[in-house]
């Protein structure tokens, strides 16, 4: 597979660059979202950072984020119930 040619941007007054669209779809940022970049031996690291408001951050715990996965496993090998309202599955819970 043939490598893609460098992308160029040009630096500004003040620092500043605009990242080439094809840069921001492979950080997956949008406006508004911040950047971060770490020194290495080998060059510069750019990653791009998502904020998430302190309200949702339970969301993203390492331990929330793997019973999603293991949701999304179970629901892939077909497990689980699905019920046509929440009586329903209170009911069956024995709630």
């Amino acid at each position: 597979m043939p490598q893609e040619p460098p992308t160029r941007s040009t630096l500004r007054a003040k620092g500043q660059v605009t990242l080439p669209i094809e840069v921001r779809k492979a950080l997956h940022v949008e406006p508004g979202d911040e950047v971060e970049f770490e020194l290495t031996d080998q060059g510069v690291v750019m990653r791009g950072l998502k904020l998430i408001p302190a309200g949702q951050a339970w969301f993203w715990t390492a331990e929330w984020q793997a019973g999603e996965r293991e949701a999304d496993e179970q629901a892939a090998r077909g497990e689980g119930k699905v019920y046509d309202s929440a009586e329903a599955m209170f009911a069956d819970l024995g709630i």
